[in-house]
């Protein structure tokens, strides 16, 4: 007897496993809290009047928001520090930047804007690696930053004046970079292309027929954990074939 596959089950592709999506909630909840009390500590709630809103009354209180700052600080430690294990426990290297992502994001955002056919893919878009190294280095550069500024509030300590006052600026500079980076991330999704990867992070789960076509070279390429390759080489070449004959022309 032939067993078949649910049409839901063959439609769709595991892309982002629990383990993901964990880190990237945990992370943009951790940012959140610590951009929404940050402000709150220069005063500017007070100041604009933000704290006469109705349940805004809290953010107007210095020891709440910094309480709740380093609270927020302590979990995006963890986070960060879980998934760099994590990834090098599993060896999950799909979204580090590699050797010519500039040249494959100038190509695939052409190819968006002008309808042509994209370079093949991985796992990740080229533009989606440099987007990590962006954050993830901004995220870093306050988790070191504010260690420091941590650190000078303990009894006893006394730092030079040079180096709290680059610390605060690289601080405030770096928050300044994360959220123009959070909003280029967001703005991604403006474009149509873009769209179908939304749902990955919310139930894992993405379009086979996107994956197939976007990042034909992840769907190739088996998964670390036994995963059976999504189409074989016969069904690969009919797809590319059927694609070139119907799709937008190179450039």
């Amino acid at each position: 007897m032939t067993t078949t596959t649910p049409k839901s089950k063959r439609e769709k592709l595991l892309r982002q496993n629990l383990v993901n999506r964990f880190v990237h909630w945990t992370t943009a909840l951790a940012i959140f809290l610590l951009i929404l009390t940050g402000f709150g500590q220069m005063p500017l709630y007070n100041r604009y009047n933000v704290t006469k809103l109705p349940g805004a009354e809290w953010l107007g209180d210095y020891f709440i928001t910094i309480n709740l700052h380093y609270l927020a600080a302590v979990l995006l430690i963890f986070v960060v520090f879980y998934h760099i294990i994590n990834a090098f426990i599993r060896k999950e290297f799909d979204i580090f930047p590699r050797r010519g992502d500039f040249k494959e994001s100038y190509l695939i955002i052409k190819a968006m804007i002008t309808k042509c056919k994209e370079p093949p893919c991985g796992k990740y878009l080229a533009e989606q690696r440099l987007a990590y190294f962006y954050i993830g280095f901004n995220v870093l550069l306050l988790i070191i930053t504010g260690l420091i500024k941590m650190y000078k509030n303990l009894p006893g300590v006394e730092l030079p004046y040079s180096l709290l006052f680059w610390t605060t600026m690289l601080h405030n500079i770096g928050t300044v970079l994360l959220i123009l980076g959070i909003i280029g991330h967001l703005a991604a999704f403006i474009f149509k292309e873009n769209r179908a990867l939304l749902p990955g992070m919310f139930t894992g789960y993405i379009d086979r027929n996107y994956a197939e076509h976007r990042h034909v070279l992840w769907c190739k390429k088996p998964e670390s954990k036994g995963q059976v390759p999504f189409f074989t080489d016969e069904e690969h070449h009919d797809r590319e074939q059927s694609r070139n004959e119907t799709g937008h022309p190179g450039c």
